[in-house]
């Protein structure tokens, strides 16, 4: 059974959901309450900390389980994310080439669109060609402000 909560925090209201022992999906700026049954577990409130503590500036990389569902197209983009260092970015170019199909730029970008891990699976590392920043799906203002704290704790 699916268990969620939601915290409020300064990049807008985050929802957390954990499955079976593993974070499933953390979204950033979540426009309402999608869930009817809440339940803080243990691993959703360390989740939340973990959060906190990258916001800090005081975390690089997360320690909890995850799951991710997807297509195994899907799946295969977000596993190559987790791969970005913190502060480091790459292209859609990129992510395709290591995917091993350097022409899918475009079907990259969608699966990054539908990444469900936002931050956790670093989906805002990814930016345009000519270092531009593109295509975010919680708007660039968001992902400029992930990008300009990991380069400044970087």
């Amino acid at each position: 059974m699916k268990k969620a909560f939601y915290y409020p925090m300064d990049i807008g209201l985050v929802e957390i959901v954990e499955e079976e022992g593993a974070i499933i999906s953390v979204d950033i700026g979540a426009s309402e309450k999608k869930y009817l049954h809440l339940e803080e577990t243990p691993l959703i409130k360390e989740t939340h900390q973990q959060l906190n503590e990258y916001f800090m500036k005081k975390r690089k990389a997360f320690q909890f389980p995850i799951r991710l569902f997807g297509t195994p197209f899907q799946q295969k983009v977000w596993n190559e994310l987790l791969f970005i260092p913190y502060g480091k970015t790459c292209t859609y170019h990129d992510i395709a080439c290591k995917i091993g199909n350097p022409r899918a730029n475009r079907a990259v970008g969608r699966a990054i669109h539908f990444n469900p891990i936002a931050i956790i699976v670093p989906c805002h590392r990814v930016i345009g060609m000519n270092s531009k920043l593109v295509g975010y799906a919680k708007g660039l203002s968001v992902k400029k402000l992930l990008l300009e704290l990991e380069q400044f704790n970087g």
